[in-house]
């Protein structure tokens, strides 16, 4: 019996990763209710979210490769910001900051009477973004939860994810508590890596399709307002909270 079980346990995250189902009907249903939990697939963790496998955390770690001096001339991180518009004042939450590479590039663009709220998980990760404090007095380092930004409600005019959204172990939670930070037509903007593009030199479960996304911000209410395909590896898709 238990080799059985085991049996269509496998091919039921087979079907569901197909052909895209929701492991859920009701995506407002229960946590408990909302994920599928299969034996792991590389480098991923087995919980199962609207089709789609969570991929595993990288670790405090693997802060040297968030720094790695070629990112530039890889991911042209340069480009994303340009095509951000941020402005002048602008509130922005970096979720999942890591070492803060980004953040900082955004700090520039909103200025002095801007903010970037530099969000991570990681109480290591934290530590380094402090140390930006006296360089970049406009960036706010912000320990989140699993489930939760702790950012403060209608302050936020723009929200991004760099290659953080596939990792999250409670997506629906987290975007839902990003949507009460942002402010009336804010935007979400989730960058990642292409899931359509082979050649992309990153590992699958660490990818995203353009159709994957916007299936699961759809559940939020989200408005997608484009995708830009500036980037050599990754999507940038653009929402705004209605």
């Amino acid at each position: 019996m238990k080799i059985l079980s085991a049996y269509f346990s496998i091919v039921g995250l087979a079907l569901t990763l197909l052909t895209g189902q929701q492991a859920i009907a009701d995506p407002q249903a229960n946590a408990s209710a909302r994920y599928e939990f299969y034996s792991p697939s590389f480098d991923a963790t087995g919980k199962v979210y609207m089709g789609r496998e969570i991929a595993q955390v990288m670790g405090f770690q693997g802060a040297a490769w968030l720094e790695r001096q070629n990112r530039v001339q890889e991911e042209r991180t340069d480009v994303l910001v340009k095509a951000l518009a941020l402005t002048t004042g602008m509130q922005v939450a970096d979720i999942g900051a890591g070492t803060g590479f980004l953040s900082r590039e955004m700090a520039k663009a909103v200025g002095a009477q801007g903010q970037v709220f530099a969000v991570d998980i990681q109480p290591e990760m934290l530590a380094k973004l402090k140390r930006l404090q006296s360089a970049y007095p406009n960036i706010t380092p912000m320990l989140a939860s699993e489930r939760k930004t702790n950012l403060v409600p209608n302050t936020v005019d723009l929200a991004i994810m760099v290659d953080v959204y596939h990792e999250l172990s409670y997506p629906y939670e987290v975007i839902q508590d990003t949507l009460q930070a942002l402010k009336k037509h804010g935007q979400l903007v989730l960058v990642e890596y292409r899931g359509e593009d082979d050649s992309v030199p990153i590992k699958a479960s660490h990818k995203m399709t353009e159709a994957q996304i916007i299936k699961e911000m759809r559940v939020h209410g989200l408005r997608h307002e484009k995708t830009i395909a500036s980037l050599p590896w990754q999507h940038i898709v653009v929402f705004t909270k209605p």
